[in-house]
């Protein structure tokens, strides 16, 4: 199958190297020369672990190519996927849909025969009936279905999760379309559940996802805050919570609250959705203010840890939203590193394994950053686990102590061994409970 794919992000890469691994022609189509410069050249442009490799297999196999032109990709393909940023408004929060209706329109003139134009970006409902009459305006003798084909990869897990999905869902509304659908994903027949529905459907069930999700985070991070103060222990309350079957034991880790490019985008998105539709999501929204603050009071407790002392040196580790990804978007880690600074902290020091880069974009000068994990620690007065990477598990705790000024932990991610931490002679902190 010829497929085009127009944006290369954090869904359309990984989204383009998966198909051309399962032996289509894939074409990723983007605007910006750089990028696809460096993809021409053999150079990802994200970080994502384990793409590599299959991307400079199938670079090196022609299966992928990268393109500027809208009308290289789109012409004679079967299936042009859109993958474009659904950023949310400064003010409202909605999803600015400004990328994918600049997509729908160029794309329209460049079809021929009969394509499949599926929404893979995460759209507001009625998104495929507004592409589908943009496109229609451009190009009225086009031969052509919008489907929408919401995606659920997981950032840091999105190759596992391409090659091992738990379900496909796919809002079509022709046969025609369903049929060129279930060809692509034949591969993963009998492997995965295909959900065939509705196309508003389809456009709600990405939001409905990612809010649920949402609240189970906040609502274990208001467990967590409940097992401190009255001698609990969150991991053992969530550990009884999730052998119930109705539960679940998935999405019942504490931490500093959720982030990324997903969970905040989309309730805020669903949010305003409700009400623009007039219905009253209250749990949504209130998970929405309870996030927000909760980034405010996990900063507290850091200054709380060196006495308020604003010239301190805080030592950080992590700043990507999660492990195994780079993508530093509405990550709490940064959020909460820019509360210490609102707050007049100026003695922070940051490394992360991966995105060190993106860091730097968001927060120029105002830190210092360390060449690896124990150049961060050097004098520091506190050290702060922010992003779950597996390597900050495993530090030489010993050499921690030596290092820092003040024996001193504020673990907001639960990785380390609290015995261990405080056998060494550690000031630890963790969320939920010791």
């Amino acid at each position: 199958m010829k497929i085009g794919i127009i944006g290369t992000g954090y869904v359309g890469l990984p989204t383009g190297v998966g198909l051309a691994e399962l032996g289509n022609e894939v074409i990723c189509i983007d605007r910006e020369p750089s990028k696809i410069e460096a993809l021409q050249s053999g150079k990802l442009t994200i970080y994502e672990d384990g793409l590599e490799d299959l991307f400079k297999k199938n670079v090196a196999s022609g299966n992928i190519r990268f393109t500027t032109s809208m009308k290289e990709g789109v012409e004679n393909a079967d299936l042009v996927i859109i993958a474009v940023g659904t950023p949310p408004h400064p003010v409202t929060k909605e999803a600015d849909m400004k990328y994918i209706h600049a997509a729908a329109t160029e794309l329209a003139e460049h079809l021929q025969g009969y394509t499949v134009i599926a929404t893979k970006s995460t759209v507001p409902v009625g998104t495929g009936d507004d592409v589908e009459g943009l496109i229609r305006k451009k190009n009225p003798t086009a031969d052509f279905d919008v489907v929408s084909l919401p995606e659920f990869l997981r950032e840091g897990f999105a190759v596992h999760d391409f090659f091992s999905p738990d379900r496909v869902v796919v809002g079509a509304n022709s046969e025609r379309a369903k049929n060129v659908l279930k060809e692509l994903y034949k591969p993963f027949e009998g492997k995965t559940k295909m959900l065939f529905v509705k196309r508003r459907s389809s456009e709600t069930i990405k939001y409905a996802s990612n809010a649920f999700l949402a609240i189970k985070i906040h609502y274990i991070n208001e467990m967590a805050d409940f097992c401190e103060k009255a001698g609990a222990d969150v991991y053992e309350v969530a550990q009884g919570m999730g052998l119930d079957s109705r539960i679940g034991n998935k999405f019942l880790n504490p931490g500093p609250g959720y982030g990324g490019s997903c969970f905040p985008k989309d309730t805020n998105a669903m949010a305003y959705m409700g009400r623009t539709n007039g219905v009253n999501l209250s749990l949504i929204e209130t998970a929405i203010a309870g996030n927000d603050k909760r980034k405010e009071s996990m900063a507290a407790r850091v200054l709380n840890a060196i006495d308020n002392n604003l010239h301190a040196r805080i030592a950080v580790l992590g700043l990507a939203f999660k492990g195994g990804t780079d993508d530093c978007r509405e990550s709490p880690a940064m959020q909460i590193v820019g509360a210490l600074l609102n707050s007049g902290a100026d003695n922070i020091c940051v490394y992360d394994p991966k995105a060190m880069e993106n860091a730097r974009k968001l927060a120029g000068d105002k830190l210092v950053y360390a060449d690896d994990v124990y150049e961060a620690l050097k004098d520091a007065e506190v050290l702060v686990i922010l992003t779950e990477w597996e390597d900050f598990r495993h530090l030489d705790l010993n050499k921690v102590k030596s290092l820092m000024k003040k024996a001193n932990v504020v673990d907001l991610r639960n990785m380390l061994n609290p015995a261990e931490v405080m056998k060494i002679g550690f000031a630890y902190q963790r969320i939920g409970g010791c």
